[in-house]
């Protein structure tokens, strides 16, 4: 907003209103003579109602363009992204610019310019919850809370997945990752990115793309969810220990790439016992058609609308760990997973139904596409994992807030390979 040094200026020769805000930067010694928990209460409250800028170094009263003295931007820039980080549950993605204005007496002074978007989350601030009205910052009423939290939660008519994710362009979108959902049909590319859900228009009538777009159609989507990774972590031994952490890996990438880079490591990091019978066959740790399943549920079932949550891979000795983000959906239970079929993320599901596998390199998957959406999953991690390792593999919902499946490792005393 307000991205050239004119259009700041003449907004704030307007002043605040719903869309700005403008600090006067004080310091006491090397200190930032600001409140924290103030500042963390604008951001907050931008974040939970609109797009929205703070400016620093300019007087809210008077207007006046004072400017920060260079050797402190590092430190009020620092400041911000701490309050950001440290003072807001979850914590508000923000856009940070240096920017030179002309002061009152016509010299050029730098000012701090933060863009915040309007959030896909509810934030908390330390004065609780907050919403921008006109000039000021307003504190939430229980109703208007309870509707902000629907607006932005799974209940919505509207599915988290199909949401407008802000900030976010036609042009983020990468060609290559969308066509392979388009098919032949040959309809118009706005056409076809609409029936896909792969883009909609936000409350202020802007292109934007889904939550879903972002997730299956962009390179990093990291980069707009920064929760909607992979961590994957090898231990030697049974317990959770850094000390023994012998791989570790990061996966930032559309979530089909996300399951990929997510089985190698599985792969390369279990043993496999090779025996003779008559001819040479090998027996892994793991059932990769198993693993397989196993996360692709993750991606496609996890909640995204937990800020600050990600999928979690450990791998033990004796075992494996996957944290996935969110309870079971709907009305399903732990007991009726094996029975039952129910998505959280329909589109997410959807565009995953049409991501190939590629049998010849993964022929242990026998599956075409990605998902089904028969509801086999769950029948195969557990069939096929006792099977191989005589352990029924178990569910189970942490605070209600997180599943985590633990899959038991097959015990290989043999010479391994």
């Amino acid at each position: 907003m307000f991205d050239t040094a004119e259009q700041l200026v003449e907004k704030i020769q307007l002043g605040e209103d719903s869309a700005i805000e403008l600090k006067s930067v004080r310091f006491r010694g090397d200190r930032i003579a600001l409140s924290r928990d103030d500042i963390a209460d604008e951001i907050a409250a931008f974040a939970n109602t609109v797009d929205g800028v703070i400016v620093f170094g300019v007087d809210d009263g008077t207007r006046n363009i004072e400017g920060i003295p260079r050797e402190k931007l590092d430190a009020v820039v620092d400041f911000i992204t701490e309050v950001s980080n440290d003072s807001i549950r979850p914590a508000v993605a923000l856009r940070i610019f240096r920017v030179m204005l002309p002061s009152a007496q016509g010299v050029a002074v730098p000012i701090i310019k933060v863009d915040i978007p309007r959030s896909l989350f509810v934030h908390e601030s330390p004065g609780g919850y907050f919403c921008r009205q006109g000039d000021k910052k307003r504190k939430l009423s229980p109703e208007a809370l309870a509707r902000l939290f629907q607006q932005r939660s799974q209940v919505r008519l509207i599915r988290f997945d199909e949401q407008a994710v802000p900030h976010t362009s036609l042009s983020d979108l990468d060609e290559g990752l969308w066509l392979r959902f388009a098919g032949e049909s040959g309809e118009a590319t706005r056409t076809m990115l609409d029936k896909l859900k792969l883009v909609t228009m936000d409350d202020a009538g802007t292109l934007r793309l889904t939550v879903s777009g972002v997730l299956l159609a962009t390179p990093h989507p990291e980069a707009f969810i920064p929760n909607a990774i992979i961590e994957a972590v090898k231990y030697r031994g049974n317990e959770r220990d850094a000390d023994y952490q012998e791989d570790a890996i990061i996966i930032a990438a559309p979530l089909d790439e996300q399951v990929r880079s997510a089985l190698s490591f599985v792969q390369r990091n279990m043993r496999t016992m090779a025996i003779k019978n008559p001819g040479r066959e090998e027996i892994p740790q793991y059932s990769i058609r198993a693993v397989f399943e196993a996360l692709v549920n993750a991606v496609a079932h996890r909640d995204y609308s937990i800020a600050g949550s990600k999928i979690r891979l450990f791998m033990f000795e004796n075992r494996l760990e996957l944290y996935s983000p969110g309870t079971v959906p709907n009305s399903m239970t732990i007991e009726s997973m094996p029975l039952r079929q129910s998505t959280r993320n329909e589109t997410i599901s959807s565009l995953l139904n049409r991501c190939p596998v590629d049998t010849a390199a993964r022929p242990e998957v026998k599956r075409q596409f990605m998902m089904d959406k028969r509801g086999e999953g769950v029948p195969i991690i557990l069939k096929e994992s006792e099977t191989l390792s005589g352990k029924e593999p178990m569910y189970r919902l942490i605070d209600d807030a997180e599943l985590l499946l633990t899959i038991y490792a097959a015990t290989l005393d043999k010479v391994t390979v």
